[in-house]
């Protein structure tokens, strides 16, 4: 049954609360990399534990987006997006007493663990309560996601410079109390409907999923390994923390904005144009990092940026488009996002061990240039033309049994 549309005092709220909620997921990752020295200085952490930092949050992003039906099923959506946002307030400020390595990594695993709740769940609620613009309050939360991580990267170390690098991490606990009374006052009731599970495993079946979760995880293991270490490399080179911070807020402005930007000007079914484009900003980015990195820092992060932020947007468009059921979509944009953020958690890490290795950054830019390239390639089969033979249920599904979750749904008990 189609959701009622809410109110305009509702409509303003839940937007309100749409873009605080997107703020507040990407702060605690992009505020590392500039106080990443301070961290190491004052808690042992090394280049791989450092980069633990990312990992394991990013880890969590895909084991629970894959969770993310069953606990909605059986908790509901609001209670887990109150009590994640809650878990993010508890994960800040615990950083506040972190005194040694592992105690950091437990505070990464704690954010890591509400951020990846929220958005196994989120859409789900923006699909709920605004049905005829889907696409415009997602962008919105894309835009506010990214814009977080400009926030993070720009303000921790400002805020660390006057009050030490834990006071610079631990201050996001702020937004993330807005945030809470927000979500707390303005998102809707749960209700029992069981959507987007039995579909999952038909779905785990068709060679298209796994190649739409390695496009997105290549691609955003890119942005995990720019978050990670584009402000240490730069450091590396003479920079201050609070320039690097900037210029690590910059791409996540270029991503933001880009996210906006380009599914409005990409009208054409057939997107791949598009996302070639973006492609090829993130492998000229990458190009001048591992190369040139002192001739052009800002245009290389603009690059970057544009290039991270609107492929991602198109790639979450590309999976939506290729079924038309809403739940059906959902259930593929879920798995797209599970498998590829288990793929996302990796590149921080190996790049940090070539960093070891080689004594650069050098080799891992070079990695991420072509990762940009095999992504190129694989993205060469997806024409609007091929979807509905790509997610076309198995044969041992297609006799006497329902390929949708529909029906399956109507089923359920209540």
């Amino acid at each position: 049954m189609a959701a009622k549309e809410p109110s305009r005092a509702e409509h303003i709220l839940l937007l309100a609360a749409v873009a605080l909620v997107g703020l507040n997921l990407r702060p605690f990752i992009t505020g590392i990399g500039p106080l990443a020295a301070d961290i190491s200085a004052q808690t042992g952490l090394d280049l791989k534990g450092i980069s633990l930092l990312t990992l394991v949050p990013m880890f969590l992003m895909g084991v629970f987006a894959f969770a993310g039906p069953f606990l909605q099923a059986r908790i509901g959506a609001r209670r887990l997006v109150i009590a994640s946002l809650a878990v993010l307030v508890i994960g800040s400020l615990l950083r506040l007493f972190a005194t040694n390595g592992w105690q950091m990594v437990g505070t990464a695993a704690l954010l890591g663990l509400g951020v990846a709740v929220i958005q196994a769940v989120f859409p789900g609620i923006i699909k709920q309560r605004f049905p005829r613009h889907v696409g415009v309050v997602m962008g919105l939360y894309s835009a506010m996601l990214m814009g977080g991580g400009a926030l993070g990267a720009q303000a921790a170390p400002l805020i660390a410079a006057a009050g030490g690098w834990r006071v610079g991490l631990a201050w996001m606990a702020v937004p993330a109390v807005l945030a809470l009374w927000l979500a707390a006052r303005s998102l809707p009731r749960d209700s029992l409907a069981r959507q987007g599970g039995a579909s999952a495993a038909v779905m785990l079946r068709r060679p298209r999923v796994w190649l739409l979760m390695a496009c997105f995880g290549l691609v955003n293991g890119g942005y995990a390994t720019v978050v990670a270490w584009l402000a240490p490399f730069y450091r590396e080179h003479g920079w201050s923390a609070a320039a690097s911070g900037s210029l690590l807020a910059i791409v996540a402005v270029a991503q933001a904005l880009a996210a906006l930007v380009l599914p409005m000007l990409a009208r054409q079914r057939d997107l791949r144009p598009w996302l070639w484009l973006t492609l090829a900003m993130q492998a000229a980015g990458f190009a001048a990092l591992a190369f040139r990195p002192e001739v052009a820092p800002l245009a290389a992060a603009i690059a970057l940026g544009a290039g991270l932020g609107g492929c991602f947007a198109l790639s979450m468009i590309v999976a939506l488009d290729h079924l038309p059921d809403p739940a059906e979509a959902g259930a593929l944009s879920a798995l797209m996002q599970g498998g590829g953020f288990l793929i996302t958690a990796l590149p921080p890490w190996v790049v940090a061990v070539l960093h070891d290795f080689t004594g650069g950054f050098t080799a891992g830019w070079l990695l991420h240039l072509v990762s940009a390239a095999v992504v190129a390639v694989l993205y060469w089969p997806v024409t609007p033309a091929s979807y509905a033979a790509a997610m076309r249920a198995p044969a041992s599904n297609a006799e006497g049994k329902q390929p949708a979750n529909q029906e399956a749904v109507k089923n359920l008990p209540a």
